[in-house]
Order: structure tokens, then sequence, then C-alpha cells
């Protein structure tokens, strides 16, 4: 993974990162969300899954994953496709929450919403999402796969 913050980084790194920031204020509220978000473009498919850490009302941090996939063609399909990213990147983000003993809500942001051509797939996506014991998050209220992770996976974004 990565972060503007710290450069390169594997899983047990950003892990190690999440507590050491959530241990700076113990009193404050925190939410850790996981999204994804894609762009296709020469050919391609660039994933992009992100996991935010925010600190209410005092910042947050981030940490994201490239993937390149040959192009999906097909939205329903590159939506289930960045649900099952986000899924499983969840998945470990909560085991390690669990382990690690902190007091955080976890969340799945998913990059659909009532307008546009993703809202007949809001009940089956978040069913699943629900169904693993995961809060679900869409369009206005998912930040992290409809802010950060879709302004990385644009073609000209480059990340500091």
């Amino acid at each position: 993974m990565k972060s503007i913050t710290y450069g390169e980084i594997d899983f047990k790194e950003v892990c190690n990162k999440i507590k050491l920031y959530t241990e700076k204020d113990i009193q404050s509220d925190y939410v850790i969300s996981v999204g994804t978000d894609s762009q296709s473009f020469n050919g391609i498919t660039r994933m992009v899954s992100v996991i935010t850490v925010i600190r209410k009302t005092k910042g947050g941090i981030f940490f994201y994953d490239i993937t390149n996939l040959k192009k999906i063609y097909d939205l329903r399909q590159k939506l289930f496709t960045e649900t099952q990213y986000s899924l499983d990147l969840a998945i470990k983000v909560m085991e390690f929450i669990k382990k690690s003993k902190i007091n955080a809500c976890l969340e799945v942001h998913i990059d659909i919403g009532n307008d546009g051509d993703t809202n007949s797939l809001i009940k089956e996506i978040k069913g699943w999402v629900v169904g693993l014991g995961f809060k679900f998050c869409m369009k206005p209220d998912s930040y992290t796969s409809s802010t950060i992770a879709d302004k990385i996976s644009k073609k000209q974004y480059k990340v500091s």
C-alpha cells in the first residue's frame, strides 16, 4: 500500500500506523472506512482501494493500493469487482481492529447512488456488504470511494 505521508508500506505497517494514530487521542471518536473506485482507459481498469482513518472533527489519514486489471467494460461487473476489493480489504482491517482492540466504527464505502445508472444495484450490493456484517455507505456519504479513491484512479492524477 501507499500513503502520501508514509510512502510505500506493507499492510502490517499500515495497521501499525492506524494503531498509533488512534492511540494519539483516545478521547476522540474514530471512523475507519474502506472503499474502492476504478477508471478504465488504454485497455486497463485501474482499481484503487483506500483505507481512511478519520478522527472526527480533527482530521484523518489514508492509505491506498492500485491494481491494474484487464479492462472491465460492463458497469455491473465493474461495481461488483470494486465491492469485492473493498470487502477483501475490510475483512483484513476488521481482523486487525478486533485483535488490536481499536475503538472505531468500520464502514464500507461503495461508489453508487440513487442518481444515475448504479441505482439499480444498490439493494443487491448493500445486502452483500451488510450480510457480511459491515456498515454500508453510498453517495453522498461514501467519501472514501467516491472522493479519495476516485481522484487517485483518474488517469492524469499523480499522487505525491
